[in-house]
């Protein structure tokens, strides 16, 4: 086989792996341009299919491409132009597969909430365990799925180390609110800015755990990119806009 040939054969399963390979020929997606979860995943399905795909046919066209140099008539050797074209061939589908995944990366971080600008100022809801001690307060909401017998709460540094904990007893099922005073378990004063984890652990009658959610509700202030990734502040929080749940009106 030449490499040519391979060439053809590996880029053509290649393109069909692609995200909008089911595009009819005239560009137009052959189904609905949907931002549903299902029809990321699927992208994203296809993205890493093709992206291990080409890992494989990468060493098959280089041992190809070897033994055709090696291979080659001394008196009438490989037409440079052929060999750039092999090469320029599977750069090309290199290329194609990065494009999607950055493109795809740029749809996630939109987490279905549109443009993230715009959320700026409103209410959102999201999970997340972290805090940050703000005008010597701290606040969280968590819920339990079920009654519980038994709840602690506990919240732990930026090194883990628990700093705070309370009993908090018998509750109900639903959310609840948690809003600490700064004050860690020796009575003294936490300073601002520093922020904490929350951990909440819950067994009913029988001994049994009871699922705890720990979540954040609160305005977001600001967007930004942080290590790649659409990130809202709340509370002085980082919150990656993916991760939001629900948007409110402001305060």
């Amino acid at each position: 086989m030449s490499v040519a040939s391979a060439i053809q054969a590996i880029t053509q399963p290649l393109s069909q792996l692609l995200p909008g390979a089911g595009s009819s020929s005239n560009g137009t997606p052959a189904a609905s341009s949907s931002a549903a979860p299902s029809a990321a995943a699927a992208n994203q399905a296809n993205t890493d299919a093709a992206q291990k795909s080409l890992a494989g046919d990468q060493q098959t066209f280089l041992k190809l491409l070897t033994a055709q140099l090696k291979n080659q008539d001394p008196l009438s050797p490989m037409d440079t132009n052929q060999f750039t074209q092999q090469l320029v061939a599977m750069t090309g589908v290199q290329q194609q597969i990065t494009t999607n995944t950055l493109l795809q990366q740029l749809v996630n971080n939109q987490g279905g909430m549109g443009d993230p600008v715009g959320l700026i100022g409103k209410t959102v809801t999201a999970p997340t365990s972290s805090g940050t001690l703000q005008a010597g307060k701290a606040n969280w909401l968590y819920s339990l799925d079920a009654p519980a017998k038994d709840v602690t709460l506990q919240l732990t540094d930026s090194l883990g180390r628990i700093i705070w904990q309370q009993d908090a007893g018998q509750m109900a099922a639903g959310e609840h609110a948690l809003s600490w005073d700064g004050k860690d378990l020796h009575g003294q004063q936490r300073p601002d800015g520093s922020t904490y984890t929350l951990s909440a652990t819950a067994t009913n009658d029988a001994g049994q755990s009871v699922t705890t959610h720990i979540y954040r509700r609160g305005l977001a202030q600001s967007v930004e990119q942080d290590s790649g990734q659409t990130v809202l502040t709340v509370d002085g929080v980082k919150i990656p806009v993916g991760s939001v749940t629900s948007v409110g009106s402001g305060a």
